[in-house]
């Protein structure tokens, strides 16, 4: 594929929507529609070199033998889905404030370690380029109701057992689905 060009569609609050204009190996166009949160996307370098734009958090109790979970009101799909806690990164934050941030307003809980952090990924290269990180840790504390009333969010401590019903029986996002399936072969 090669890019021809980038056209802006339209500027919402929060993200924007792009056509990508390319011509396949045999000379077709195609124009490929995607949304970013990067408001002025010119060249095909600004499609994948952008800022990470969130945090992805994987965390366990402090034994390992539980995971954190949300099970959050999705707008999107108008819908409970299970997921791993995560958030934008704020202007000026670094990974790890936003980690401990996110954690505390969508949980309450308090993050004690981070044991490690993942190269970025793409959380949805189907129609967009936002790219995430994900930190791995340890968390304690109480669980506290989500401090946003934007976000209806109900966290709660899993075991491999309890994971392995849910998966069974309930919607995720993907990619926690995936961590989840794989934590309860281990």
């Amino acid at each position: 594929m090669k890019l021809e060009f980038i056209e802006k569609i339209l500027q919402g609050k929060f993200i924007t929507r792009y056509n990508l204009h390319y011509k396949t190996v045999s000379g077709k166009p195609i124009v490929y529609e995607i949304i970013s949160r990067d408001a002025n996307i010119q060249t095909q370098s600004d499609l994948h070199e952008g800022k990470i734009n969130a945090v992805v958090l994987i965390l366990h109790d402090k034994s390992g033998e539980k995971i954190l979970l949300n099970r959050e009101f999705r707008m999107s799909v108008g819908e409970w889905i299970y997921n791993f806690p995560a958030g934008l990164i704020d202007n000026g934050e670094t990974i790890e404030q936003a980690a401990v941030r996110e954690l505390k307003e969508e949980t309450g809980l308090t993050l004690d370690s981070i044991s490690d952090i993942w190269k970025e990924s793409y959380s949805t290269i189907g129609f967009g380029n936002e790219k995430n990180i994900v930190v791995e840790g340890i968390a304690s504390g109480k669980i506290l109701p989500s401090d946003s009333e934007n976000e209806e969010i109900e966290a709660k401590w899993f075991s491999k057992q309890e994971i392995q019903v849910l998966l069974k029986k309930e919607r995720f996002a993907a990619r926690t689905q995936s961590y989840c399936a794989l934590w309860c072969k281990k």
